[in-house]
């Protein structure tokens, strides 16, 4: 879909999803306006939006925040929404579209309540509205592994259907040079994986391992410092199986069966098209981590 002439503003410009926005609109011929704290705008607070929205005739919200505290999350999208609404409807902007997330609505991790007041409050707006709920992202074994501290990356025991965060930005741009949908068909992968496997493929494609031997050769000529391992060997194997132990604990008990379950109970997924997402963006099958 061609957007000459048009201009769209994506808040979270600079994230997983919005820096693909970004480049499918300008691919599509649109006039992007990136809002982000490292444009000098603040959806939390205000700041700079009215200046960033001028001109604007759509919002792609793709913002978020690092955080697994309900709190938190609700603190963030709470006044991001309610300013982005704001200033969009002193703008006169013609249409809103949010990314959230599958299972939001019935599963109450605690993320997940600040996504959903996020759409409570889209909903309950004058600005004409859009709504994409997407499934966990290719890209999130990669981030569970990179913020893991340590050597154990905690990653739940549960099903996802992943999608890549491209073929995600490139549905949020078709939405919003479309005419507002509400709530829209949700958006999945083609097919459903577990998400410790994809953390495992992770890992086996660094060439990483869990832990290394003092001493031993890592492969580039060089060998792990014995001094940074000064607990004996018995206890340091009795702390892995523990940590083991309340990871595994963690996600059988709480949010990795919830969330498997929501996902299966998912009738509205819309299969992306034949081509999977994994191999268009040229991944190999099976997707390599």
């Amino acid at each position: 879909m061609r957007a000459e002439g048009r201009r769209v503003a994506v808040a979270g410009g600079t994230g997983v999803v919005g820096r693909h926005v970004v480049v499918s609109l300008q691919e599509a011929g649109a006039t992007t306006v990136v809002i982000s704290r490292a444009a000098g705008v603040d959806v939390t607070t205000g700041e700079g939006l009215d200046a960033a929205m001028d001109g604007v005739d759509a919002v792609i919200d793709t913002s978020n925040v690092q955080t697994l505290s309900g709190k938190k999350s609700v603190a963030f999208f709470a006044p991001a929404t309610s300013n982005l609404l704001a200033a969009g409807e002193r703008a006169g902007v013609r249409h809103h579209v949010a990314l959230s997330i599958v299972g939001c609505d019935r599963v109450d991790l605690p993320y997940y309540l600040g996504k959903r007041r996020q759409e409570e409050l889209i909903a309950a707006g004058t600005v004409p509205w859009t709504v994409l709920r997407a499934t966990q992202f290719h890209e999130f074994a990669e981030q569970i592994v990179e913020r893991s501290p340590g050597p154990f990356a905690m990653a739940p025991k549960m099903l996802t259907q992943p999608v890549a965060a491209r073929e995600v930005a490139g549905a949020l741009v078709d939405l919003a040079l479309g005419e507002p949908r509400g709530l829209a068909a949700d958006l999945g992968g083609p097919r459903q994986e577990r998400m410790d496997d994809m953390v495992r493929r992770v890992v086996r494609r660094r060439g990483t391992a869990c832990c290394r031997r003092p001493g031993a050769d890592d492969g580039q000529g060089r060998t792990a410092d014995r001094r940074r391992w000064t607990a004996p060997r018995r206890g340091r194997d009795a702390r892995h199986r523990v940590l083991r132990g309340v990871a595994r604990a963690t996600v059988t008990a709480g949010f990795g069966a919830r969330l498997s379950a929501a996902l299966a109970d998912v009738t509205r997924l819309t299969p992306l098209p034949e081509i999977s997402v994994t191999r268009h963006h040229g991944y190999p099958e099976p997707w390599p981590i």
